[in-house]
C-alpha cells in the first residue's frame, strides 16, 4: 500500500475521451471526401470502403487487449482515504494533452487520404473512435457489476487498477458525466 496523498484518474474516463475526440476528427476528415469530384477510385469505392474500414475498426478497437479491464479490475484493490480524485475534465485533458499531436497527425492523413479514396481514412479514425465508445461500456458493465468504479494513478504504474465506492468522482459508470436527480 502506498502511503500520504496521490491522485487517482478515472480509467473509463481516459477511454471515453480518447472515443469523443477520434470520432469528431475521423468524422470532420471523412466530410470533404463527400465533395470530391474526381480521385483515381472514385467516390462511390471510397464510401464503400471508409464504410468497411469503419467496421472492422471499430471492432478491432474494441476485441484488442478488451478483457484486460476485467483482468486488472479482478486484482483492483481499495483505495486509500488520503487520494485525491481527478475530475472528469482534468482527466481528460490531461489525455489530450499527452497525445494532441498524434492526434494531429492522423487528422491529417486522413484528411490527405481523400485525395486517394474519399472518406476512407476519416471513417477509419470514427471506426476506432466507436470501437472505444464501445470499449468504454464494457468497463461501465464492469463497474456496475463490482458496484465500484475504476481509478488508476496518471503519474504511475497503470497496470494496478484501485477500487472505489460508486458514488466517488463526477463521472458515472463508464467515464459519462454523472446523472442528476
Amino acid at each position: 500500500m502506498v502511503r500520504g496523498a496521490y491522485t487517482l484518474a478515472r480509467v473509463a474516463v481516459a477511454v471515453r475521451a480518447a472515443a469523443c475526440w477520434l470520432w469528431w476528427l475521423g468524422v470532420v476528415a471523412a466530410a470533404p471526401g463527400t465533395a470530391v469530384t474526381f480521385s483515381p477510385t472514385g467516390r462511390r469505392i471510397g464510401v464503400m470502403a471508409g464504410a468497411a474500414l469503419f467496421l472492422v475498426a471499430a471492432a478491432v478497437a474494441f476485441l484488442v487487449r478488451g478483457g484486460r479491464y476485467g483482468e486488472r479490475a479482478r486484482g483492483a484493490s481499495r483505495a486509500a482515504k488520503s487520494v485525491f480524485l481527478q475530475d472528469r475534465k482534468v482527466t481528460a485533458r490531461a489525455w489530450l494533452r499527452r497525445r494532441r499531436w498524434w492526434l494531429a497527425a492522423a487528422f491529417v492523413v486522413a484528411l490527405a487520404s481523400s485525395a486517394a479514396l474519399p472518406c476512407a481514412g476519416g471513417m477509419l479514425l470514427a471506426g476506432i473512435g466507436a470501437g472505444m465508445w464501445f470499449r468504454s461500456r464494457r468497463i461501465a458493465r464492469i463497474e456496475r457489476s463490482r458496484d465500484a468504479l475504476l481509478w488508476v494513478r496518471p503519474d504511475g504504474d497503470r497496470t494496478h487498477y484501485q477500487l472505489t465506492g460508486i458514488a466517488a468522482g463526477d463521472a458515472g459508470p463508464g467515464g459519462g458525466p454523472r446523472r442528476r436527480g
